[in-house]
């Protein structure tokens, strides 16, 4: 089992969920909207000076699944190239 979280810019957080909707109709996942915070070239903090939010998406998935979430997101990013788009893995285990 794999732990993936996709942190992106809010505008394109419809693609991304179009896109997992679409090729993973069954796949479980939680949104966790208005995400604040500093990447690599912007800030993303909700606020007057850096109005811009981001948002997580993450889910717990077989390693099929991260590899197909991780080509669709490539994907989004391909199309959306400064919007900030990440996405990470990390193995998890059910207790």
């Amino acid at each position: 089992m794999v732990r993936i979280e996709v942190i992106a810019n809010q505008s394109v957080e419809d693609d991304i969920v179009e896109k997992l909707e679409h090729e993973l109709p069954d796949l479980e996942y939680t949104i966790l909207p208005g995400v604040h915070g500093k990447g690599k070239s912007s800030h993303k903090l909700g606020n007057n000076i850096w109005p811009e939010e981001n948002f997580l998406l993450f889910t717990y998935t077989s390693e099929e699944n991260a590899k197909k979430i991780k080509e669709m997101v490539e994907a989004v990013r391909i199309r959306f190239p400064r919007e900030g788009i990440s996405i990470f893995a990390a193995p998890s285990c059910e207790i």
